[in-house]
């Protein structure tokens, strides 16, 4: 959430950030409208409120010499009473601000590449080779398939479209990866590993920016009065943790990796990869968090980038690096850098991790702060996250970059001591 301060008194910077994000300006005019008002009511509350304050102090003055103040007894009254009221309006005007607020963007950061849609990132690094291979690469899917680890039949009877069931080595592969990366990120990095509550409240959702704009794209529990929902990706209950609290600054920085399941309904995406791994309604992710100072947000969205192409290195996958332009930033973030993977049967990059530097956006609205030493009042922590990575996309390019010509699949070499062998065979 942007601070209304910055709404109301640098309402052209943020109206530049609204366009070049492709957003409707439009959107600006019910807060300014609803801020106008609140202010101009609490000019009058205020000037009540000195009225009020000193025929408190003539009454008390009447008193004292014995003389009567029913008269102005009943003037303070009904200031107070007039006080009452528009303070409940006061509330009410407070209320809606900030209900509108809650459904403006983030401003991207200057840095970030001007543009209108994703063909307008800009790549940054390609890292690793791209495999050649002396016959046809297979989609994941077909090796999955052929190798009996990956079942989507028998997972569309039990749930429907969109989910797959693990099958053997399959189950065992993507258990593999989970280890590999909760290691690599808890061992190396020092991250704290979590394992957080899959369905969440309501205020959780608000806090990092799901709701009340995306709600459409979210599994909702019916029937449910408290507004729970299972959660799209670790971020939303991992960042809640410190949610309404104050840090020390000498606890900072946070770090926090997470493994869970991940539940999408993929609104909007109807027809876009209905076959395989890339697109399923639920899917597992290592999700990386951090709780920063505001000064260092930008070289820890550096390092959390690099902590996430770390296990792309060590499984031996060719990736690049995308500046996200602001047509295609998320709603919350300031700054993006997404990480894609290559697959060979595509021909292409896909994206397997988002590394997001959110500054005070997410804190602002789930009220995150700390406490400087030595320094009066308190700050608004910078939140940080990234995948490290998708799991089901991570599973299905070692399927594809890794597959050989009689069918089997080489295990990278870090996975095998969690796997137990080097090839997956048909």
């Amino acid at each position: 959430m942007l601070d209304i301060k910055l709404v109301r008194d640098k309402t052209d910077t943020v109206i530049d950030a609204l366009e070049k994000r492709g957003e409707d300006t439009a959107i600006l005019s019910k807060t300014l409208d609803i801020e106008n008002k609140r202010r101009d009511l609490l000019k009058i509350v205020e000037e009540q409120r000195e009225r009020r304050n000193k025929l408190t102090g003539e009454i008390g003055k009447l008193k004292k010499k014995g003389e009567d103040a029913s008269s102005i007894l009943e003037d303070a009254k009904k200031i107070s009473d007039e006080i009452t009221l528009k303070e409940h309006k006061l509330r009410e005007l407070e209320s809606l601000a900030s209900q509108e607020l809650l459904l403006i963007p983030n401003i991207p950061h200057d840095s970030v590449p001007v543009g209108r849609d994703e063909t307008e990132n800009i790549e940054l690094r390609a890292v690793g080779k791209i495999p050649e291979f002396a016959f046809d690469p297979r989609n994941h899917w077909d090796i999955g398939e052929d190798t009996g680890i990956l079942d989507f039949e028998r997972a569309s009877k039990i749930a429907g479209a969109r989910f797959v069931l693990y099958m053997g080595a399959g189950a065992r592969l993507e258990r593999a990866l989970i280890n590999f990366m909760l290691d690599l990120h808890t061992g190396e990095f020092g991250y704290t590993e979590i394992f957080p509550p899959v369905i969440v409240n309501k205020e959780a959702m608000t806090g990092t920016g799901q709701l009340p704009k995306f709600e459409n794209d979210l599994f909702k529990m019916e029937n449910d009065k408290k507004g729970f929902y299972l959660i799209p990706t670790a971020e939303v209950p991992v960042t809640n943790i410190h949610r309404n609290e104050i840090l020390n600054e000498e606890d900072l920085p946070v770090y926090y990796a997470a493994c869970t399941p991940c539940f999408r309904r993929e609104a909007g995406s109807y027809g876009k990869d209905t076959r395989g791994l890339i697109r399923q309604h639920q899917f597992n992710k290592v999700e990386l968090v951090k709780f920063v100072k505001p000064e260092d947000s930008y070289d820890e969205l550096e390092a959390l980038t690099k902590n996430a192409e770390e296990v792309l290195k060590r499984l031996g996958i060719a990736y690049r690096v995308v500046a996200l332009c602001t047509g295609d930033l998320g709603f919350a973030a300031a700054k993006t850098y997404d990480i894609e993977i290559w697959f060979p049967a595509q021909g292409k990059y896909r994206e397997v991790s988002s590394c997001s530097n959110f500054v005070d956006f997410q804190a602002r609205r789930a009220d995150i702060r700390f406490k400087r030493k030595g320094k009066k009042g308190t700050e608004f922590v910078h939140t940080l996250n990234g995948s490290g990575l998708a799991i089901g996309r991570t599973l299905a390019a070692v399927l594809e970059n890794f597959q050989q010509e009689d069918g089997s699949v080489i295990i990278p070499e870090v996975l095998r001591p969690f796997m137990g062998t080097d090839r997956i065979r048909p």
